[in-house]
C-alpha cells in the first residue's frame, strides 16, 4: 500500500478550543523538527463551543491541518473510525486533545513502528499528574482486569497516546465505547505485534475531564462483550449450546434421582414426600426449560452468524497483488 504521508496525527476532541492552538504549535514544532511529511486531522466530536471554528481558522493556508466535525456528539470511537477512514500517513498517532499527552513522545513512537516493526505501540502513564483515589485505584483494577481477559500485557490499555501501523487502523472497526479497546480489536483482527513505552503525563491546563466514574462499569461490560464475541462470534453454538446442555442434562439427572428416591421409598414402605412438594423437583424443572432455551437461543444464533456478511471475513496477507 502506497501512503502519502509518513505521519497521520488523528486528535478527537469535545469542546477544547482553549487548547488546541496551544496543541498544534507544539505538535508543529516537534514534527516539523523531525522532518517528516505529516498531517494533523482534528475531529470535533459534536462541540457546543468555538471548536469547531478554531479549527477551520487552523487550517486556513495549511493542507497539513486537517478537520471532520459532527453535528452532535457521537463518541470517542466514532470520532477515531472517521479519523482513521481519514489517515494517509504511514503510521497513525492518535492523543488526546487536552494537552495531557505530550508530542515529544511523538518521534519515539514513530520510529517503534517502522524500526522495531511493531504494530501498536501504546502510551504508558506511569506517573500521573490527576493522581486521584477515584481515579488511580478504579484505573488500576479495570487494566489488571484486562490484561486478565485480553492476554495483552499492557498497563494503561486507555491511554489515548498511541501509535499504529496503517494497516491496522484500516482492518479494524472502532463503534460505540470500543475505543479503550483498540488493542485488543487489533489482536483479534491478527496484529499482534504490540507493546508499550512510559510516557510524560501533564496535568490538565484548561476546561475539565469529560469521563466519570462510569466508565470503568461501562468499559468492564464492553470488555465481556469483545471476549465474547472473538471467542463465539463465529461459533455461538459452542457456547449456548454447550450451556444448555449441560443444564438439561443436570435437570434430568436431578429429575431422575427423585423418582428413584420416590420409588425406592414406597418399596422399603417408609415415609416420602411427593414430587411435587418437593423445592428440588422445581430445580429441575428450571434447568430443564433454561436447557431448552440456552439451546435453542445457541441455534437461532448459528443461524444468524451463517447468513452474516461478515461470516467469511478474515484479514489476510498474500503476494496475489
Amino acid at each position: 500500500m502506497e501512503y502519502t504521508k509518513d505521519l497521520s496525527i488523528i486528535i478527537p476532541l469535545l469542546n477544547e478550543e482553549e487548547s488546541i492552538g496551544e496543541l498544534l504549535a507544539w505538535i508543529r514544532s516537534v514534527v516539523d523538527r523531525a522532518g517528516y511529511n505529516y498531517e494533523v486531522i482534528f475531529v470535533d466530536d459534536g462541540s457546543t463551543d468555538g471548536s469547531w471554528a478554531k479549527i477551520k481558522e487552523m487550517a486556513e493556508g495549511d493542507d497539513r491541518v486537517k478537520g471532520i466535525s459532527f453535528r452532535r456528539n457521537y463518541g470517542k470511537s466514532a470520532a477515531l473510525y472517521h479519523g482513521f477512514s481519514k489517515a494517509r500517513g504511514r503510521v497513525v498517532v492518535t492523543m488526546d486533545a487536552d494537552l495531557q499527552d505530550s508530542p515529544e513522545e511523538i518521534p519515539d513512537l514513530y520510529k517503534m513502528i517502522v524500526e522495531d516493526g511493531y504494530d501498536i505501540v501504546s502510551g504508558w502513564k506511569q506517573r500521573r499528574k490527576d493522581n486521584r483515589i477515584t481515579k488511580n485505584l478504579p484505573s488500576k483494577l479495570y487494566n489488571a482486569t484486562a490484561r486478565m481477559i485480553t492476554g495483552i500485557r499492557l498497563h494503561d490499555m486507555n491511554c489515548g497516546l498511541k501509535a499504529y501501523r496503517n494497516e491496522v487502523v484500516k482492518n479494524i472497526e472502532v463503534y460505540g465505547e470500543m475505543h479503550r479497546y483498540i488493542p485488543y480489536l487489533a489482536k483479534n483482527a491478527g496484529f499482534d505485534k504490540i507493546t508499550e513505552k512510559p510516557v510524560h503525563h501533564q496535568k490538565r491546563k484548561f476546561g475539565k475531564r469529560k469521563f466519570g466514574m462510569e466508565r470503568f462499569v461501562n468499559g468492564f461490560l464492553d470488555l465481556l462483550s469483545l471476549w465474547f464475541l472473538s471467542v463465539f462470534g463465529k461459533k455461538p453454538m459452542h457456547f449456548f449450546g454447550f450451556t444448555g446442555l449441560l443444564m438439561f442434562l443436570t435437570g434430568f439427572v436431578m429429575t431422575v434421582w427423585i423418582i428413584v428416591a420416590k420409588l425406592s421409598h414406597q418399596a422399603h414402605g417408609t415415609y416420602y414426600r411427593a414430587v411435587t412438594d418437593q423445592p428440588l423437583f422445581y430445580l429441575a424443572l428450571l434447568a430443564v426449560m433454561l436447557g431448552v432455551v440456552l439451546f435453542l437461543a445457541g441455534f437461532i444464533c448459528e443461524m444468524i452468524s451463517r447468513n452474516s456478511q461478515e461470516r467469511n471475513h478474515y484479514n489476510v496477507k498474500d503476494t496475489l497483488d
